[in-house]
């Protein structure tokens, strides 16, 4: 008889993990501030936010913090920031989930899709150049599953064409790309702090530059109630209405948890990063796996993991497929071990066909292309355990689960009949479909 759980063997994971999945990680700091709020009614105010955001700011070394009601209104201030509008077009990797793009749509503008590094899961820089028409006005700079771009090609190809630069950096608060923190290589960047997140304080988002231009049409976009801070004459002439019609004020019981954030992060997150690099470090060597990490020498790192994955080479092991090899480590007693990522973007009619706003012709107007890498990631790339503590004994245990089912191959061939034609999901969170 196997050995592997699913065929009658033994689980690997038999620990009680405890809290080392728990997140975020709560203190009397936060539940002390929280109460203060609300009992004093001052989530609607902002003087707790500019705390925030500048604390924010001085943590990335930039000069400017701007925080939202979401990363997805952020990241669509950012881009009207950098004068993003009608006629003009956005690159952006499709395999990333739909709030780094498709706000350009409301904007006037078009989305076009690049294709992905097959290493890093980000956005190719040789792709990029291949995007740039006379059009195109920015570059969203996804950092994917927490994974540093590559900012030294990608900044090189902005500046020979003088466009601009946008970093989302969602999945990876604190990241560093060659020693420099990510978010910080580009002219704005935008970010998810929704509890999810490794940096989590609540439903919210952050943008962050050094240019004050940016920073004052972000605000006269969507924070009417800033508007006193302007300083460029033109814009104040038009204050006191949000031109972009939103309202996207961060509520100060995501400002107050956020100062605590900032404090606790740095600590947070260099366990994570043990934690993971430890599971890999495991792994190393085990045929069909690939860690999804920088090289230790680079001095670029993950920060705290968000959406951790790693890389699959079905051939390595026998042309096992990634559903099958899932499924074994599952009833190991993985439940977070599941094939493919974000689904493709260029593959939702909302980018093809969809007329949203009723034009008489589809929204999108930036032609498709052929994404190569991006159309076969998903039998690439699979989830793994996200630890928030360094436990040796738990962590050696998920580890086990994922080698035993690669070790053993042979005995999953013989009832492999999972097809490879995943498509992924359009958010981490969602059904597969």
């Amino acid at each position: 008889m196997s050995n592997l759980a699913l065929l009658g063997g033994s689980k690997a994971v038999t620990l009680d993990q405890g809290d080392i999945f728990n997140w975020p990680i709560v203190n009397k700091a936060m539940e002390d501030g929280t109460l203060k709020v609300l009992r004093e009614g001052n989530m609607s105010g902002t003087d707790i936010t500019k705390k925030f955001e500048q604390a924010y700011a001085d943590w990335n070394g930039l000069k400017y913090g701007l925080a939202h009601s979401s990363g997805t209104a952020a990241l669509q201030c950012a881009m009207y920031g950098v004068g993003l509008g009608v006629g003009d077009e956005l690159i952006c990797p499709s395999t990333t989930y739909w709030a780094s793009c498709t706000q350009a749509l409301t904007l006037g503008a078009s989305v076009v899709f690049a294709d992905i590094d097959p290493v890093t899961l980000c956005v190719d820089p040789d792709d990029i150049e291949r995007c740039i028409t006379t059009r195109t006005k920015a570059i969203m700079v996804v950092h994917y599953l927490s994974y540093p771009a590559d900012m030294d090609r990608i900044m090189k190809v902005a500046k020979k064409h003088k466009i601009k630069v946008i970093e989302d950096v969602s999945h990876a608060h604190g990241a560093l790309y060659k020693g420099k923190m990510v978010g910080t290589f580009g002219d704005v960047a935008g970010y998810s702090v929704m509890s999810g997140k490794s940096f989590a304080i609540g439903e919210g988002g952050m943008l962050t530059t050094n240019s004050r231009e940016i920073l004052e049409r972000a605000i006269i976009f969507g924070h009417y109630e800033r508007h006193v801070e302007l300083t460029d004459e033109k814009l104040k002439a038009g204050s006191c209405v949000p031109w972009g019609g939103y309202k996207y004020r961060m509520h100060q019981l995501s400002s107050v948890v956020g100062l605590e954030q900032v404090k606790k992060y740095p600590a947070e997150m260099a366990e994570i990063d043990k934690a993971m690099n430890h599971f890999w470090d495991l792994l190393e060597g085990v045929p069909g796996l690939d860690a999804h990490r920088p090289s230790k020498k680079s001095g670029s790192t993950k920060g705290g993991w968000y959406a951790a994955h790693g890389i699959y080479r079905s051939k390595d092991l026998g042309g096992l497929s990634l559903g099958r090899f899932c499924e074994a480590v599952q009833a190991e007693g993985v439940s977070m071990c599941i094939a493919g990522c974000n689904a493709a973007l260029h593959t939702h009619p909302l980018f093809s066909s969809i007329d949203i706003y009723g034009s008489g012709s589809p929204t999108n107007r930036a032609p498709l292309r052929h994404l190569p890498v991006t159309d076969g990631i998903q039998t690439k790339v699979f989830n793994i355990p996200w630890f928030k503590h360094y436990r040796p004994e738990i962590i050696a245990q998920y580890a086990m689960a994922y080698r035993k089912a690669a070790e053993n191959y042979r005995d999953l061939l013989p009832d492999d009949v999972q097809p490879d034609d995943l498509k992924g999901k359009w958010a981490l969170t969602s059904r597969k479909i």
